[in-house]
């Protein structure tokens, strides 16, 4: 796969664009190994709820409307820092689980 990197995590990379081989079937394998290879998931990756809150920001709805789930603790992305698959935010689909396929262009902004 693809991956492009942007900010401080291209700066940590070395590199806004490289090729990663992954085993997995979703983009948390990758994620994870690459996390090990690069030290940037303390960028990206929030742990707790108030990571992954900014300052300031609405509190969310006890019930969230229609089909919207919130994001697993632990698996939500900082404020300002997304996982992105073919462009479209990973928790626009299944989060983490998200399935990957050969050719797909993940960032990392």
């Amino acid at each position: 796969m693809t991956i492009r990197c942007t900010g401080k995590i291209r700066d940590v990379v070395g590199t806004g664009t490289l090729e990663y081989r992954y085993e997995g079937d979703t983009i948390r394998e990758p994620l994870e190994a690459f996390f090990e290879e690069y030290a940037v998931e303390a960028l990206l990756i929030a742990r707790t709820k108030d990571e992954a809150a900014a300052p300031g920001w609405a509190p969310a709805p006890k019930r969230l409307p229609g089909t919207w789930r919130a994001t697993p603790e632990g698996e939500q992305t900082k404020p300002f820092a997304r996982v992105l698959v073919n462009g479209i935010f990973n928790e626009h689909f299944e989060g983490l689980d998200t399935p990957l396929i050969d050719g797909d262009r993940v960032a990392l902004m």
